[in-house]
């Protein structure tokens, strides 16, 4: 029997009821599975995920969520090799499937490694405080906290794992749920890596659900808490966007939709450069990965109009070398389209297309296959157009061949090849191969405003560049206009995607209880011992030590310039002050930071491990002789460690606010050092 997927929804796996869709293998034209998400209960599904799956995460701390993150990541790894085996089904040959399943598990670890760019809390302070009063005594700052609603995913059959994992893992690590909707044709895909999820325990309940079907009234149930995220037709993005409970509750919507992405060749970029050469390999890769599959790949290729026919030539037997057919017959590179109903739709679009732009590359009714057979599977020869007057024939710029296609264009100059990449209202990414820095800061600043991502493409990347195609976790994935508006990954700037930021106002003294972050001129905790003297855990966010005075003196400049080498005019030589900010000879800032040092810190040996670094230091007056400085100490913030192995000693990173004042308590240097402090439960 066909066997039907399943739902995961309420904490169980369970079948769909209504209208059945057949899931089609794409090389033989195969039924392989049936999906059913019809007759779910919505509304129960979004009141469980943010009664436990939303509650249960908002308690974890970002590294409790990130090393979450790494679990579930080694977990998927170690079984990814049944993840192939299936993903053969939609078409894909191995090196496919690695991007959709290693390269989604990558963004699993990736995100997993994010969180170390966030304290070990539930929630994020953001940037720096703001002083709203002369005398300091009120203040604002910025938090960010994770949303009490849901992250609902509705993803396209293109990448159904990496679709879903990169959008998950931001999601979690933030702190909020997710129900996954993936699309049909590959839902089974979907659903096998979700079953693995579940299974091992990892997640905490509630945290993910799936709907493997249509997803019918999906968004009937969504609140402002909520986040949607779309990836697909920009058609469809758009209907999605305008329902009424997305505009009812101002619930945030991230579309990534389909784009007419751009490849252009600078003009210096001629044939036997190997700039020209890498561009030609980036082209036939994106035209034949996933059979041209891709949200990210070239649909135009715009290059100089004294090189069209080089273009052309070096284009045509690149591509020749492409041999096409099932992905597990040996010796195919492209294997077939997701299904002839897709495949059906990319020729429709290259036959209009076809009417102004002719076909110089490729034959839609005639295509050599290995090991399948073109009547059943959905195989496509690779097809190139020219479009010789793309101002003209302008349906270049707006109509995509969701396939493996795209079109050779001209330019005459750099402000026309811009024109001609923005003509496409929008897309997701740009590329521009060429070795001339004034040309690429000229291209790059003028199509900035079109594009999401832009790579430029010359020989010093060519051994490490991850490619025009390739999104990654920590840059932004989406782009303007007609690619969505939308915006995913990113790094810290996805995250905060899924979580609220607000602004709080109070006293220094409030907005440290808050923060966990000691601001300037909060209340002040001094114990009878030196705080160096302190675990880890019995250091307090305030605690402070005031150090004896110093008065600084000639020999003490002329010292530390001796032992330096810092033998900087306003230092040494009073003679060259003329014209200058200073009356007199300077002490160095350098020396001050290190003075102050030798007054706080503690020679005795105690649970302080090392000094572990600066973070940041400012020189605010000119210390001259005579005058007198002393520090004060003050705990900023306290950041826990993980421990790297069993042997691995318990500690955190302590980060220090280091206040030096003259002798009328005005501040001349102020600084954030860390140190590294064991901790006294060492378990």
């Amino acid at each position: 029997m066909t066997p039907t997927l399943e739902n995961y929804v309420l904490g169980r796996w369970t079948a769909g009821s209504g209208e059945q869709h057949e899931l089609y293998d794409a090389s033989t034209g195969e039924v392989i599975a049936i999906a059913n998400g019809e007759g779910l209960d919505y509304a129960s599904m979004f009141d469980y995920a943010r009664r436990t799956g939303n509650k249960a995460l908002r308690k974890m701390t970002f590294h409790e969520r990130g090393r979450m993150l790494k679990a579930l990541a080694l977990h998927l790894d170690s079984k990814k090799e049944d993840f192939y085996t299936l993903s053969y089904r939609s078409g894909a040959t191995r090196a496919d499937s690695w991007i959709d399943i290693e390269g989604g598990i990558g963004n699993l670890f990736a995100n997993a490694s994010l969180r170390r760019k966030f304290p070990d809390k539930p929630f994020y302070v953001e940037s720096e405080p703001i002083a709203l009063s002369k005398a300091g005594n009120f203040m604002g700052h910025h938090i960010l906290v994770p949303k009490e609603g849901v992250a609902v995913h509705i993803n396209a059959y293109n990448f159904p794992i990496w679709g879903m994992l990169e959008k998950i893992a931001v999601n979690l690590l933030a702190g909020m749920p997710a129900i996954v909707k993936p699309a049909v044709p590959s839902a089974y895909l979907t659903e096998a890596v979700v079953r693995e999820i579940i299974a091992s325990k990892i997640l905490p309940e509630g945290a993910l659900q799936l709907v493997v079907g249509s997803g019918h009234g999906i968004l009937d149930h969504v609140n402002y808490q909520d986040v949607v995220t779309f990836t697909g037709s920009a058609e469809t993005g758009r209907k999605l966007k305008g329902h009424p409970r997305i505009l009812a509750e101002a619930v945030p919507f991230t579309m990534e939709a389909d784009s007419l992405n751009a490849a252009v060749l600078g003009q210096d970029a001629v044939p036997g450069t190997v700039e020209f050469d890498l561009f030609i390999k980036e082209v036939r890769k994106e035209m034949t990965s996933k059979a041209g599959q891709k949200c990210t790949a070239i649909r135009r290729i715009i290059v100089p109009e004294n090189l069209v026919e080089d273009v052309q030539i070096a284009l045509g037997k690149a591509l020749a070398q492409t041999t096409i057919g099932h992905p597990l017959a040996e010796g195919v590179r492209m294997g077939a389209l997701a299904g002839r109903e897709q495949m059906q739709r990319v020729r429709e679009r290259v036959e209009h297309l076809a009417k102004n732009t002719p076909i110089v590359y490729g034959n839609l009714d005639d295509v050599q296959v290995i090991g399948g057979d073109c009547k059943v599977g959905a195989f496509m020869s690779p097809i190139v157009l020219l479009n010789p007057e793309p101002f003209k024939f302008t349906d270049t710029h707006e109509i995509e061949a969701f396939g493996p296609v795209s079109t050779i264009m001209p330019y005459k100059d750099v402000d026309e090849a811009i024109t001609l990449a923005n003509m496409g209202k929008g897309s997701l990414v740009c590329s521009v191969a060429t070795n001339d820095p004034h040309t690429a800061q000229e291209f790059v600043l003028g199509s900035a405003t079109h594009h999401g991502r832009i790579l430029v493409l010359n020989g010093e990347v060519a051994k490490e560049s991850t490619g025009h195609g390739s999104p990654l976790p920590l840059l932004i994935h989406g782009g303007p206009g007609r690619a969505g508006g939308g915006q995913e990954m990113g790094g810290i700037r996805g995250v905060e995607h899924f979580m609220q930021r607000v602004a709080i106002q109070g006293s220094p003294t409030m907005i440290t209880a808050i923060t966990e972050v000691y601001q300037p001129k909060a209340k002040q905790i001094e114990k009878d011992k030196h705080p160096f003297q302190h675990y880890f855990e019995e250091l307090e966010i305030g605690q402070t030590y005031t150090t004896h005075r110093h008065t600084v003196t000639e020999a003490d400049i002329t010292n530390f310039a001796q032992v330096s080498g810092d033998n900087f005019y306003a230092h040494v030589d009073a003679t060259s002050l003329e014209g200058t900010l200073f009356t007199g000879r300077v002490a160095h800032g350098y020396y001050i930071l290190s003075k102050a040092a030798g007054m706080f810190v503690d020679p005795r040996k105690g649970p302080v491990l090392l000094n572990y670094g600066l973070d940041e230091c400012r020189f605010t007056k000119p210390v001259y002789p005579g005058m007198t400085i002393g520090v004060q100490l003050t705990v900023k913030e306290k950041i826990g460690q993980e421990k790297r192995d069993a042997e691995d000693v318990a500690k955190g990173i302590v980060r220090w606010l280091v206040d030096v004042t003259d002798e009328t308590g005005e501040t001349v240097a102020v600084a954030t050092i860390l140190t590294m402090v064991k901790k006294k439960n060492q378990e």
